[in-house]
């Protein structure tokens, strides 16, 4: 049976598109935290760049004026220069290589770390019309496809940039008629680049949409539940056949963005490996016009000009890079620009957890889904005594699990308010309220580790003691304990090693650790057969004992010793009292116990004749 969440949330759900493109502005505040670390990686570039410089320098002084002149001394200190210069521009490289990474790669964790975080503050609506695989895409694609940008794109353009600037100034002092040659067909590559770049970025925008559905498409599939859904309905080869028509859509997408632009960043290649050519060419055009040029100048002015050209077609290149590469940030930003619809109030109200009394009241509570004009609940006035059950009886679809998600604060109501001891929920903060309020639900959750580790998710610092007593009292102590490894035990995916009254058993367990003094248990023993749910009814039992409890409830074998039953339909409570006088009452709820007969579920003796 699908919760009520789930099922209003079908027909509304909206399948997740990129935002608007992103500022540039936006991306470069993400280095902010890191300006001491940039300056300095920026100063090791400078003095690289201008030590670099030297070489050529030093070539000219070794051509025009040492070998000519048979000048050994100086050969060989002109000699000894150009190594020193070597060694030193080589282990500057080493030092800017660690610290520009270094940097990116905490800006990759803090990116990684905010989305997460920003996600797991989200309300449950957001996951109900979100699909999992989706999420975890903009995390490990989105995100990983930034990381060469992140990582390299500050130090490549401030390395390069200064790189080009000391050449330039460099060319000039050597010739300023060869420099003005060489550099005026530099405006058009940067034009052509800037095309190239916009090109890759609407593709990069397609190609992560089709990543995250086939990230989507491997999630749902190759789960236990999908597999088992595949094998059981025929369904693998349909299934292998969807697979592999979108890798092949993937594998088209990133063939067209490593080609995008190709050809022309060619012909710039082209281009600038030609120019030492160009470059001789005009220096003998220029010595028949009387202009003389020395061989060192002219070897020296070529060897920056292939030092110029070099992080040219790098500031080219990575300024391709970053312009693809926003498509990246604009789904990364979406997500967190995301608002948070459930969130910490300004200033949460102190709450004396160790004072509380534990009533549960819904004070005229209105409910609807984002997105849906219909009212899921509408004007809940109940009131849980403290240390008292509350069952919630109806048909599919009437609001009970709503309600217990209230209970929780998953949601807020629309109108009115959930209040413990007369303090409304949303004025505390969501710890607090976690704290309060456990909840076990019909569809438990199992991470894939040992049972010791998924009952520890509870209270991280329970000892071994405390988690064997929580289990004793979930009365699944002793079938833990006759497996192999006893509580090391791996519980495989979503515990599909384990029955479900069995998974029930070890998320009572896992309740009674937390120790909370208020309880939804959301048709708990729904999905289990008549055996398995009387004794996780003797478990749920203990649970209860001093507990206020919300029961949401399928089977009305369960409630009959609630101390009040309230029937909803239609998101209205239209009948509450106790079992006997609702039977007595022989309204909605005398119904529903007639139909549950009539589906054969097992009922006291004294109900059979209703």
């Amino acid at each position: 049976m699908k919760p009520d969440h789930i099922r209003d949330f079908e027909n509304s759900a909206v399948e997740t598109t990129p935002a608007d493109p992103v500022s540039p502005r936006r991306v470069l505040e993400l280095f902010t935290p890191y300006r001491t670390q940039i300056a300095i990686v920026t100063a090791v570039i400078t003095l690289s760049a201008i030590v670099a410089l030297g070489s050529p320098l030093l070539l000219r002084e070794m051509l025009d004026k040492a070998i000519p002149d048979k000048d050994l001394g100086l050969v060989s200190i002109l000699a000894i220069g150009m190594i020193a210069i070597a060694v030193i521009t080589s282990c500057l490289g080493v030092v800017q290589t660690w610290m520009s990474n270094s940097i990116g790669q905490k800006l990759m964790h803090q990116l990684r770390v905010r989305v997460y975080t920003h996600l797991q503050n989200q309300s449950l609506g957001f996951f109900a019309r979100t699909r999992t695989g989706e999420v975890q895409s903009r995390i490990a694609n989105d995100i990983g496809g930034m990381q060469s940008v992140v990582t390299n794109t500050a130090t490549s353009i401030a390395q390069n940039a200064t790189t080009v600037a000391a050449t330039i100034v460099a060319l000039f002092l050597l010739d300023w008629r060869l420099a003005i040659f060489s550099l005026a067909i530099l405006p058009v590559f940067i034009r052509i680049a800037r095309k190239i770049g916009n090109e890759r970025r609407k593709i990069s925008g397609k190609r992560q949409k089709l990543l995250s559905d086939l990230s989507v498409q491997v999630e749902e599939s190759l789960s236990v539940s999908g597999i088992l859904l595949g094998k059981t309905t025929g369904a693998k080869s349909a299934l292998t056949d969807r697979f592999a028509e979108r890798s092949a859509e993937v594998a088209d997408v990133e063939l067209r963005a490593m080609m995008a632009g190709k050809w022309r960043m060619a012909s710039m290649s082209i281009t600038f490996a030609a120019m030492p050519a160009l470059v001789y060419w005009f220096a003998g055009f220029t010595l028949d016009h009387g202009n003389t040029i020395t061989v060192g100048t002219l070897v020296a002015f070529t060897t920056l000009q292939t030092q110029l050209f070099r992080p040219t077609m790098m500031l080219l290149n990575t300024g391709v890079e970053v312009q693809s590469s926003m498509a990246l940030f604009s789904r990364v930003f979406e997500y967190l620009d995301l608002p948070i619809d459930i969130a910490d109030p300004e200033k949460s109200k102190e709450f004396d957890v160790s004072a509380l009394s534990g009533e549960l009241r819904f004070d005229h509570v209105d409910f609807s889904y984002p997105g849906t004009e219909r009212k899921t609940l509408d004007n809940i006035d109940l009131t849980v005594p403290a240390g008292g059950t509350l069952a919630l009886v109806g048909s599919t679809g009437s609001g009970k699990t709503t309600l217990g998600y209230l209970a929780a604060r998953l949601y807020d109501p629309t109108a009115g308010s959930v209040r413990i001891d007369d303090v409304d929920l949303r004025d505390l903060d969501l710890a607090t309220v976690s704290d309060l309020v456990g909840v076990v639900s019909q569809e438990t959750y199992l991470f894939h580790t040992t049972i010791r580790e998924n009952l520890r998710f509870a209270k991280p610092d329970a000892t071994d003691e405390e988690i064997e007593q929580a289990a004793r009292i979930a009365q699944i102590h002793e079938f833990i304990s006759g497996l192999d490894d006893g509580y090391d035990t791996m519980v495989g995916e979503r515990g599909y090693r384990f029955s479900g009254g069995e998974k029930q058993r070890i998320a009572i367990a896992r309740t009674v650790l937390r120790n909370p003094p208020i309880l939804v248990l959301d048709e708990a023993t729904s999905a289990l057969d008549n055996r398995t749910e009387r004794a996780l009814q003797d478990a749920l039992d203990e649970l209860m004992v001093g507990r206020t409890t919300l029961v949401v409830a399928h089977r009305l074998s369960t409630v009959r010793d609630a101390d009040l039953i309230a029937v909803l339909d239609q998101g209205v409570v239209v009948e509450k009292g106790t079992h006997d006088q609702l039977v007595q009452q022989g309204g909605r709820y005398a119904q529903l116990l007639a139909a549950s007969s009539s589906e054969a579920l097992e009922l006291p003796t004294e109900l059979q004749s209703v």
